[in-house]
C-alpha cells in the first residue's frame, strides 16, 4: 500500500487560518456544511438509481446519515451511504482549492447546480469548514463504482495531506473530526443535536445521531437500571445508542423530518397539520391566526409556509422568524434580500432553491430573482389578505387586531402594497365596529365632513370621547406607535382624508350657536394668565354643548405630530429635543355654570384667591384630558382638590 504525501492547490499558506476564522461568520455551520456534503451524496446516488446508472442499488435500498460524537475520543464522524468518492475524485475536490479562480469555481458550481436539481452542493469549499472547529480532519470513503478502491485522506490543517488506500468496505463516505482544544463544547450531544435540528432539521435524508457512551458508562448485561448520564436534553426514544437498536428499546428516530409540510401540494394539507407544523418550527403554543402556502415554478423556484401569528401584547410583532432554506437547508433567519422588511414580523419557513448564495451559503449576493422573489412574495401576502377581506370579512375584522401592526408597516415601507390593501384598511371605532375608511367617512360625514377623528388614550382622552358619543359621533382608536407615521402616510396619498386626533380641534357638532365669544375670551384671559402666572397662555371662549365640562385642552394635529416626531428622533440625537414644540390653547366653556360663576366672581376682589384656586383647577383638568401632568403639577393638583373639598363642607 503506498502513501501519498503532497500539499493542497492552494495560493497561500495563510488560506486555511483564513477558512478557519474568516469563511463562514458562525462557528456552528460546519455541521450544516457537512452534513449537507453527506445529503447530497446521497441525493446524486438516489438519482443515479432511478436512471438505472448505478449498478447493485437497489430499489428498497435505505438511505441515512449518521452523527456519531465520541466525547471522550474528541471526536465527531460524519457518515453516508451515498455515492462515495474515488482517489482521483478526492484530488480532485478535496485537495485542489484554487481560491484566485473562486468565482470561477462558484460558477461552474452554479451551472452544476441547475443541471442536477435538488443538488444543494458537493465537496468543495464547505469542506473546510471542518477545520474551524478541528485540529485533523479524516476522510474515508468508497466509490460506488465497481471495482473501485477505499480511499483514506487526512490532513491536520496546513498545506500538507496524505493520501492511501482505505479500508473502508461499504459505500459512501466518513468523515472524521478531531476536535480541537477551543471547540470542546461540540462533542456535548445535546448541543450537536440542536445544532442539527437548526441547520439540518428538513434535510432530505434522514439524519440520526449517535453518542458514544464511554465504557464506564455501559451497564452489565443484567443491569436494567437506566443510564444517569443520559441527556436530559433529549427526548427518550431519539436517543441512539448504535446503529441496531437492542432488543426491548425503542428504535431510533431520525433528527429531522425530511418531509416539511412546505413541499406536499396546499390541497392536500389539513388545518391541524399547519397547526402542528407552526408549533414543532416555532415552539409558540398559541395557534396562529391563517396562513399562506407559496408554491412557485418560474421563474424562480420558491416553496414554502407564512404564518399570522397571534399576538400577545402590541410589541411582539417586532419578533418574526421566517426561516430561509436552499432545498431543505437551513441558511438564516430572516434575510431581507429575499424577504419584504414588514414580512419578517411573521414566522414562516421559505425554501429558495435558487437564491444565490456566496461559499458560507450565508449572504447573498445581487442577483434579479432576488427583486423578483420579494414582490411575489409581497402580491402573494396582499392577496391572501384581500381574499379573506372580501369572502369573510367577519373572520377579517376579527384578526385586525392582531395584523393591523403588520399591514400598516408594510403599507409604510412598500408603497405597491398600500396600493393594494387601501381599501381593506380597517380603523376600529368606539363605537365597536370595524369600518374601512370610506366606510367611516360615509358613516360620520354629516357631523365631521371628510375628517377621521381619532383617539389615542381612551383614558385619558375621556372628556372628550364624552362629548363625541353625546353628540352621536364616533371615533377611531389609533393608539399604537405606528399609527402616528401611518396616518401620515396614508394622508400623504389620499387627499380625501384627513386624520385629526380628538383634542385637536372642537368639531361644530360639538358647539351651539350662540352671541359671540371674543370679548369674553379676552376677558377670559387675562383672568387665566393673572392666576396661573404665565403670560404666555394661549385662551380662547366656546359655547361648548356639553356643560358638564368646563375646559378643553387643544393642540393642532400638525403641531403635535411635529412635536412627537421631535421626541422621538430627539432623543436619538437625529434632531434637538423640544426643536418643534407647538403651543396649546385653553379653550374655556362659556356654557358651564362654573365657568359663568367664576367670571362673576372675577371683580370680587375678596373673592380672589377663591378664583385664583378654581382657575387652577380648571386648567389642570383641561390638562389632564390631553397629556398626563408632570409630577410637581400633580402634587399640586392633590393638594389644590384636597382644600377645594375643605372649602365645600365649610
Amino acid at each position: 500500500m503506498s502513501l501519498e504525501k503532497g500539499n493542497l492547490s492552494i495560493n497561500s499558506e495563510n488560506i486555511m487560518p483564513i477558512i478557519k476564522k474568516w469563511l463562514y461568520s458562525d462557528t456552528d455551520i460546519f455541521i450544516r456544511e457537512l452534513v449537507s456534503n453527506a445529503s447530497d451524496a446521497v441525493t446524486k446516488l438516489k438519482k443515479l438509481a432511478q436512471m438505472g446508472d448505478a449498478p447493485g442499488v437497489g430499489a428498497d435500498e435505505t438511505y441515512r446519515v449518521d452523527i456519531v460524537v465520541d466525547k471522550a475520543g474528541r471526536t465527531i464522524e460524519i457518515i453516508d451511504n451515498g455515492i462515495g468518492m474515488t482517489a482521483d475524485e478526492v484530488r480532485t475536490y478535496i485537495n485542489r482549492i484554487a481560491f484566485s479562480g473562486a468565482s470561477e469555481f462558484l460558477e461552474k458550481y452554479k451551472e452544476t447546480e441547475a443541471a442536477s436539481g435538488e443538488i444543494i452542493g458537493h465537496f468543495g469549499l464547505g469542506f473546510y469548514s471542518a477545520f474551524m472547529v478541528s485540529e485533523r480532519v479524516e476522510i474515508d470513503t468508497l466509490s460506488y463504482r465497481e471495482g473501485e478502491k477505499a480511499a483514506h485522506w487526512s490532513c491536520d490543517g496546513g498545506v500538507e495531506y496524505s493520501m492511501d488506500e482505505g479500508e473502508r468496505s461499504a459505500r459512501g463516505t466518513t468523515v472524521t473530526l478531531h476536535i480541537n482544544e477551543d471547540s470542546q463544547e461540540f462533542l456535548e450531544e445535546h448541543k450537536l443535536r440542536q445544532m442539527l435540528r437548526k441547520y439540518c432539521g428538513f434535510m432530505p435524508v434522514d439524519i440520526y445521531l449517535e453518542a458514544v457512551k464511554p465504557p464506564s458508562d455501559t451497564p452489565d448485561s443484567d443491569d436494567t437500571t437506566p443510564d444517569a448520564s443520559a441527556d436530559t436534553d433529549a427526548d427518550p426514544d431519539e436517543i441512539v445508542i448504535n446503529d441496531t437498536p437492542e432488543a426491548g428499546k425503542p428504535a431510533a428516530k431520525p433528527v429531522n423530518d425530511k418531509s416539511p409540510l412546505w413541499l406536499k401540494p396546499a390541497n392536500e394539507c389539513t388545518d391541524e397539520e399547519y397547526k402542528e407544523f407552526y408549533h414543532k418550527v416555532f415552539s409558540d403554543f398559541a395557534d396562529p391566526l391563517f396562513w399562506i402556502h407559496l408554491n412557485m415554478d418560474y421563474p424562480f423556484r420558491l416553496k414554502g409556509i407564512l404564518y399570522f401569528p397571534r399576538l400577545k401584547n402590541e410589541l411582539e410583532y417586532i419578533e418574526g422568524q421566517v426561516k430561509l432554506y436552499n432545498n431543505q437547508v437551513f441558511v438564516a433567519d430572516n434575510i431581507k434580500e429575499v424577504i419584504p422588511e414588514f414580512l419578517l414580523l411573521l414566522k414562516g419557513t421559505l425554501d429558495c432553491p435558487d437564491i444565490p448564495l456566496n461559499v458560507s451559503r450565508s449572504f447573498l449576493q445581487n442577483d434579479s430573482n432576488v427583486s423578483k422573489m420579494s414582490g411575489y412574495i409581497t402580491r402573494k401576502v396582499a392577496d391572501k389578505l384581500l381574499s379573506i377581506f372580501k369572502k369573510d370579512r367577519a373572520a377579517y375584522d376579527g384578526y385586525w387586531g392582531d395584523i393591523s401592526p403588520f399591514i400598516k408597516y408594510g403599507c409604510i415601507k412598500d408603497r405597491d402594497f398600500y396600493d393594494k390593501m387601501k381599501g381593506a384598511l380597517l380603523l376600529k371605532t368606539l363605537s365597536g365596529e370595524y369600518n374601512t375608511i370610506d366606510e367611516f367617512k360615509e358613516r360620520n360625514k354629516d357631523k365631521t365632513g371628510d375628517n377621521v377623528y381619532y383617539v389615542s388614550n381612551e383614558a385619558q382622552q375621556a372628556a372628550y370621547i364624552k362629548m363625541f358619543r353625546e353628540e352621536g359621533m364616533d371615533a377611531a382608536i389609533l393608539s399604537t406607535n405606528l399609527d402616528n407615521p401611518f396616518v401620515s402616510y396614508v394622508e400623504s396619498y389620499d387627499s380625501s382624508v384627513r386624520f385629526k386626533r380628538i383634542d385637536s380641534e372642537l368639531s361644530g357638532a360639538l358647539k351651539t350657536e350662540g352671541e359671540d365669544t371674543a370679548a369674553l375670551g379676552e376677558q377670559l384671559q387675562t383672568l387665566f394668565r393673572k392666576h396661573l402666572g404665565n403670560e404666555e397662555l394661549k385662551v380662547s371662549a366656546e359655547n361648548i354643548k356639553a356643560a358638564g365640562v368646563s375646559a378643553v385642552m387643544l393642540q393642532s394635529e400638525q403641531g403635535r405630530r411635529m412635536e412627537e416626531m421631535s421626541k422621538m428622533f430627539g432623543s436619538a440625537g437625529a434632531l434637538p429635543p423640544g426643536m418643534f414644540a407647538q403651543e396649546t390653547t385653553l379653550v374655556i366653556n362659556t356654557n358651564s355654570p362654573l365657568v359663568k360663576s367664576l367670571v362673576e366672581l372675577a371683580d370680587d376682589e375678596t373673592r380672589s384667591a377663591d378664583v385664583e384656586i378654581i382657575a387652577k383647577q380648571i386648567y389642570d383638568l383641561a390638562q389632564m384630558s390631553h397629556k398626563p401632568l408632570d409630577a410637581d403639577a400633580m402634587a399640586s393638583f392633590f393638594e389644590r382638590s384636597n382644600r377645594i373639598l375643605h372649602m365645600a363642607l365649610k
